[in-house]
């Protein structure tokens, strides 16, 4: 068998990362992965079977962003925050919420310069560079072992320059940032 073309490619919505390797010509592994983030650090990663609809969301929410929640912010009050892909945007997923008395933040579309985990992505992302897992599950092992040395000194930061981001997006005009 022959080695090539060996490349990692990320697509992330919120909260989502899709992370794609190609290990051998013609055979990928990919894996699609859900995290969560605060200022107090991340919570527990979720890996996806399929593609994501609205159930599947729901369940994630039920299952890892309520017990993360949880984790990160105890009895404390917080506002989520998610981009406007469809599963997130959804009535039903909307009602959840409500249900569960969890305000979401309205969010602009397009807007990725604004939300702090795309940038814990993009760290991970370049960790992941030099990895070189043979199957999914090296893959999600992998990812896992990176996921843990995030610490929550790195995600503090990150939240904290949410008014810098701000700022920068309404000084470019909606053009894209430095972030």
């Amino acid at each position: 068998m022959l080695r090539g073309m060996e490349s990692i490619s990320l697509w992330h919505c919120s909260g989502v990362m899709r992370v794609q390797v190609a290990l051998i010509v013609a055979f990928t592994q990919s894996v699609m992965v859900w995290g969560a983030m605060s200022s107090a650090g991340v919570g527990p990663l979720c890996f996806l079977r399929s593609k994501v609809n609205t159930a599947i969301y729901q369940e994630v929410l039920e299952h890892f962003m309520l017990p993360a929640a949880d984790q990160l912010y105890g009895d404390a009050d917080f506002i989520f925050q998610q981009d406007l892909a469809p599963a997130h945007s959804a009535k039903a997923s909307s009602t959840w919420f409500k249900d569960h008395g969890i305000p979401v933040l309205n969010w602009p579309a397009n807007s990725p310069d604004l939300n702090p985990i795309e940038n814990l992505w993009g760290i991970r992302k370049r960790k992941m560079g030099y990895a070189r897992p043979n199957n999914a599950e090296e893959l999600k092992a992998t990812i896992r072992a990176i996921w843990a040395l995030i610490t929550p000194k790195q995600c503090h930061i990150l939240i904290d320059s949410m008014p810098r981001r701000i700022a920068a997006v309404i000084q470019a005009k909606g053009a894209p940032t430095k972030y």
